[in-house]
């Protein structure tokens, strides 16, 4: 990643639905950000070992394998920079969210996700992922709120 302010992310966006992921795709990309999809947990695992992205924003009722589990997963798998790990479902309770930050997920967004809200979320991830926070460490929840 470039060390520009305004430097694209690399997205990873994992929704089983197909008009949810495109709309999502398309509105990151006019953003400027590098965006690919994945519809399931096992495409979602290739694709982020094929290409590291910066920020993995996923869905948490996916067939076959939860989101909770692909977080899990892509966490164990990364080598060097972990992503940034937003969970954007419709899966709102206390316990989801708890359930989430177990599964190493970093912030817990219920859908339906306004634009301008992933756009600004975008814009923070990016300064967390700058130079002087080299480690990519993020803030939680609550300091991202």
């Amino acid at each position: 990643m470039s060390d520009s302010p305004r430097s694209p992310l690399s997205v990873l966006f994992i929704d089983d639905l197909p008009d949810v992921a495109e709309s999502v795709a398309d509105l990151l990309t006019v953003c400027g950000h590098k965006v690919r999809t994945a519809s399931c947990g096992t495409d979602a695992l290739y694709a982020a070992r094929l290409e590291a992205p910066d920020v993995v924003l996923l869905d948490i009722g996916l067939p076959g394998m939860s989101g909770w589990d692909v977080a899990r997963r892509l966490r164990a798998q990364s080598t060097g920079k972990q992503p940034v790990l937003v969970a954007i479902t419709g899966y709102g309770t206390d316990r989801d969210r708890v359930c989430s930050a177990d599964a190493g997920i970093d912030l817990h967004l219920v859908k339906p996700a306004d634009p301008s809200q992933l756009t600004a979320l975008l814009a923070r991830v990016r300064g967390w992922l700058r130079p002087e926070n080299p480690k990519g460490n993020v803030r939680t929840s609550a300091e991202a709120a």
